[in-house]
């Protein structure tokens, strides 16, 4: 069997841990943890890092920098995994859920504006697929109307918008390190704090709400319980894992990319023979290759087509199920039908796609698909 996933691995995870514990310090924000943060700074220009134990975690801490609570609404994408909205519920938000575009799951940008209401605090943004949301439209959206934009870029390390890389365009920016992410650590994340108001508190909070990492800086002459917060900040462990990713980033993208471009170039004539949506790259958007995958025509046709690969020794797999229709939050849901949303549920199929994917494995998951009529 094809995995649908293959974590990957660069050789040098092993070294770097043991030197994480020969170091004599492995709780977390240790040498591994700041090389990690001082990495993504300079290379991408974010204003603020803060390694996490998950995005869940990023986008948790994100929740309680923006003060959110109940009464609160956010304008969260119903496409995308249950943490994009959880981490608000968690506060006490009401969750107005918006639809996905037609020719892309990403938020439909253009029907934003018309859930925004006088309790709105923020709107999250998911980066489908690691491939930007019309930043420059939210973005002005937002400013109007006086409200936050939390990036949730799980998806989208190495991604950029125009120019900027993503993680980078709103008040803060979420990264995931999932073994099913581009670069991993099994489970590990990333808060980006690109408002400058929030790069304090973030750190407190980061730092179960003490005032820590000030005093090892030797900033102040003790430490101690200031604001709420938790305990947020990675081991060691994860993070000397995660540098050995790291040093590997380009490699690793090049490659998933070669694999991304067989896909559509082998795919492109089958899936306008049977009127399949390949991946839709917006102009403004660059493409990390996180994943490849395919819009089928209804439910039953994505049903036969995941059955025929796996009857050829193929693991594809759906995800995302429409939150607003969860059992969690259905009876909770009083907007509109989220069409596209619902229409990603029922027909979106994910290809193979990771480092270790050879073209011995890739031309048979080719073949299979294009052997479906």
């Amino acid at each position: 069997m094809i995995p649908f996933n293959k974590p990957t691995a660069t050789g040098k995870e092993i070294r770097y841990i043991k030197q994480a514990v020969r170091s004599g310090k492995i709780s977390g924000n240790g040498i591994f943890t700041q090389k990690c943060q001082s990495f993504f700074q300079e290379k991408y220009g974010f204003n603020k890092c803060l390694l996490t134990t998950s995005c869940t975690d990023a986008l948790e801490m994100a929740a309680i920098l923006l003060e959110i609570k109940p009464g609160d609404e956010v304008i969260v994408p119903s496409y995308t995994f249950v943490s994009t909205a959880l981490a608000f519920v968690r506060q006490g938000a009401k969750i107005i859920f918006a639809d996905s575009c037609k020719d892309h799951p990403g938020v439909d940008e253009d029907r934003i504006e018309e859930l925004i209401s006088p309790k709105t605090k923020a709107i999250v943004v998911v980066h489908y697929a690691g491939v930007a949301c019309d930043m420059a439209k939210i973005m002005n959206i937002a400013n109007r109307h006086n409200v936050f934009v939390v990036e949730d870029a799980a998806l989208a390390i190495d991604s950029y918008y125009k120019e900027k890389p993503l993680g980078s365009l709103g008040h803060l920016g979420c990264f995931s390190f999932h073994e099913t992410k581009n670069i991993q650590c099994g489970e590990g994340g990333m808060l980006v704090v690109n408002d400058r108001s929030f790069e304090k508190r973030a750190e407190i909070i980061w730092e179960k709400g003490t005032n820590r990492s000030e005093f090892y800086r030797g900033e102040v002459n003790k430490y101690g319980w200031v604001d709420t917060g938790s305990s947020f900040l990675p081991s060691e462990i994860s993070a000397a894992f995660l540098w050995a990713q790291i040093e590997k980033l380009d490699a690793i993208q090049q490659k998933r990319k070669d694999i991304w471009k067989r896909y559509y170039e082998g795919l492109s004539d089958w899936a306008k023979e049977i009127n399949i949506q390949l991946p839709f790259i917006p102009e403004y958007a660059s493409n990390n290759a996180h994943m490849f995958y395919l819009v089928c025509n209804n439910i039953d046709q994505r049903t036969d087509l995941m059955n025929k690969l796996k009857s050829d020794g193929i693991l594809a797999v759906f995800h995302y199920l429409s939150l607003h229709n969860s059992p969690y939050y259905k009876e909770k849901y009083s907007g509109k039908e989220l069409v596209q949303a619902d229409r990603y549920s029922d027909c979106l199929l994910r290809l193979p796609l990771y480092y270790d994917l050879s073209g011995h494995d890739l031309k048979p998951i080719i073949n299979s698909c294009c052997g479906f009529k």
